[in-house]
């Protein structure tokens, strides 16, 4: 029960004074909060969902064909007749497409298949290159394919599977989000995306999400959460799905952020992997002696896979950590990366070969420099 209060509290103290919230943005409706929710606003709200795929006003549960069709055949229209998609292999499905200004407040989704093997993708007023695009399990911090429970601000998973995302994502033209099935696999996939239709202040930026993954890192090299990113915004978030791949402490490494034109040597430089994370000292629990999985407002390790004796054989964890109180600000460019890095004899440092999948999260001014291609769906595969 103190948790649950100390979460609250955090979340109140968190939301009312979170990102320098001016007061157009405020009466805009476009972020609200608890410190200022009584305000009215002309702001329209709108949803997108299976009974409503254009987020029309008055056009919800209108169906008549759907996934549900058949348990709704006595009841007729208005009985939960399209509460769900299904994505066929290799076909890409428009999930929204909103025309004007505005912001997505909320996406909540929940996806059968394999979540590595489909593709989020969201592009902002009409661009050809997405802002975001990554695989939903990472997207949504589950990126072994396999449910945690997760709290935070901004990402939420909860039982059975229902992926909950809270950034803001401002648009001043348009909105496109589709997802890609990449499987051999058909899929279903029921979502919802709740966004208002209302101004959005000069200072507001795009929202950006950028997977990456190599398996194994090379020896003696870095692990590369972002790079190549170019003009004025902030850094948000890191999630991580780390494996790794021999035995002992594999936390050992620094992540770095190499600020606006900084070479060799970063403006930020932390001093170890679980530190990062907002932990300490292996995220070990020192009276069960085994790793303590946590969740939080601003970061956590909701996710520790362990070794069954049989063919689930590595360790693999999921991080996650929100810079939501602190944003990480630059004007011109942006490169992030963090050491794999654990133990050898000697007491000295040993580079590791580790599986790392990452999700970098950030805000910016468009445009954006194009991402790397994305691995295939081999390289993708977790298991």
């Amino acid at each position: 029960m103190n948790n649950v209060i100390l979460f609250f509290a955090v979340l109140v103290l968190g939301v009312v004074v979170a990102n320098e919230l001016s007061a157009q943005q405020t009466f805009n409706g476009l972020n609200m909060n608890l410190g200022n929710l009584s305000r009215l606003s002309k702001a329209k709200t709108r949803s997108i969902s299976p009974e409503n795929f254009t987020g029309e006003k008055g056009k919800g549960g209108m169906a008549t064909t759907g996934t549900g069709e058949k348990a709704a055949r006595d009841l007729g229209q208005g009985w939960k007749i399209s509460p769900s998609i299904r994505i066929k292999s290799k076909e890409t499905f428009m999930l929204a497409d909103i025309q004007g200004s505005g912001a997505i407040q909320h996406i909540w989704m929940t996806p059968t298949g394999n979540w590595r093997f489909l593709i989020l993708r969201m592009y902002w007023d009409g661009e050809t290159e997405p802002s975001v695009e990554a695989p939903v399990g990472d997207f949504f911090a589950c990126g072994w394919g396999t449910y945690a429970q997760l709290s935070s601000l901004a990402i939420c998973v909860n039982p059975g599977s229902a992926f909950n995302c809270y950034w803001e994502m401002p648009f001043r033209k348009s909105c496109k989000i589709t997802m890609e099935n990449i499987a051999e696999e058909e899929v279903t996939l029921y979502y919802q995306i709740d966004y208002t239709l209302t101004e959005v202040p000069e200072e507001a930026a795009y929202f950006h999400a950028q997977f990456r993954r190599v398996n194994p890192v090379p020896y003696k090299d870095v692990y590369t959460i972002l790079d190549g990113v170019k003009g004025w915004g902030h850094y948000v978030g890191t999630y991580m799905a780390w494996g790794v791949n021999r035995i002992g402490w594999w936390g050992e490494g620094e992540i770095k952020f190499y600020i606006d034109g900084d070479k060799d040597f970063p403006t930020i430089c932390g001093t170890g992997t679980e530190d990062y994370f907002c932990g300490s000292y292996n995220f070990e629990n020192r009276v069960t002696k085994q790793y303590q999985e946590f969740t939080t407002p601003y970061a956590g390790l909701p996710q520790v896979i362990r070794p069954d004796g049989l063919y689930n054989s590595q360790q693999r964890f999921g991080l996650y950590r929100w810079h939501i109180m602190d944003p990480i600000r630059f004007e011109k460019d942006l490169r992030v990366t963090i050491q794999a890095l654990g133990w050898r004899s000697g007491g000295r440092y040993l580079p590791l070969q580790d599986d790392i999948a990452s999700v970098a999260f950030w805000y910016q001014k468009e445009p954006h420099a194009a991402f790397p291609k994305l691995p295939d769906k081999d390289y993708l595969e977790t298991k």
